[in-house]
Order: C-alpha cells, then structure tokens, then sequence
C-alpha cells in the first residue's frame, strides 16, 4: 500500500508536474492518481522510474512510501 500522504509531499515539493511524471512511468495522469490514492497499485516498473524521477534514493524512504502498512 503506498503512504499517500508521504508520495503526495515528494511530489509536490519536487515542483514536476504529474502529467510528467506519468509520461516517464508510461501511464496517463488519472492512472497516477488512481495509484497514488490506492484505488491500483504500482507495479515494480513504476516505483522505480518514480524513485528515479523524484529522486528517491534511500532505501528506508522507498519503503516508507510504496510500501506502507
């Protein structure tokens, strides 16, 4: 389960856009909604353009987003 919350701030504070963002996964913009929101889940794929896109490089910070209890 992704920490919503925690994705939505990365984002928001990398100042990129999400129709970006869901360019570089390969996805449409309401599909990145859908998946931030936990309405679908990312796959492997996803995370890892997104960890690459918003720059997530601790492992500890990845955990806490996309793999949330």
């Amino acid at each position: 389960m992704t920490n919503t919350a925690l994705l939505e701030k990365v984002i928001n504070d990398s100042g990129l856009k999400r129709e970006f963002i869901a360019e570089k996964c390969g996805i449409t913009r309401q599909s990145l909604t859908s998946k931030i929101n936990n309405r679908n889940l990312f796959t492997a794929k996803e995370i890892g353009v997104l960890c690459d896109v918003l720059n997530i490089t601790d492992l500890q910070r990845k955990e806490e987003i996309f793999f949330a209890i």
